[in-house]
């Protein structure tokens, strides 16, 4: 899955710990979204739609694997 986390994230001047904060994950949770190591469950996935204030869809992508 593609994510548009990094992006996001940089836009507002955020750390990878600051956007961890306000997801109430760690930092290596952040770190390992980004780096697609990792897919969030579907309520991590909600929070962070809310924490941008955007659609899930307009920051997750399937990449049909």
């Amino acid at each position: 899955m593609n994510n548009r986390l990094k992006v996001l994230r940089a836009e507002r001047n955020w750390s990878q710990a600051d956007l961890a904060a306000a997801l109430g994950v760690s930092r290596q949770t952040v770190n390992a979204l980004e780096t697609g190591r990792y897919d969030p469950s579907l309520p991590l996935a909600f929070k962070i739609a809310r924490v941008f204030s955007q659609p899930i869809e307009s920051i997750f992508s399937d990449t049909g694997a």
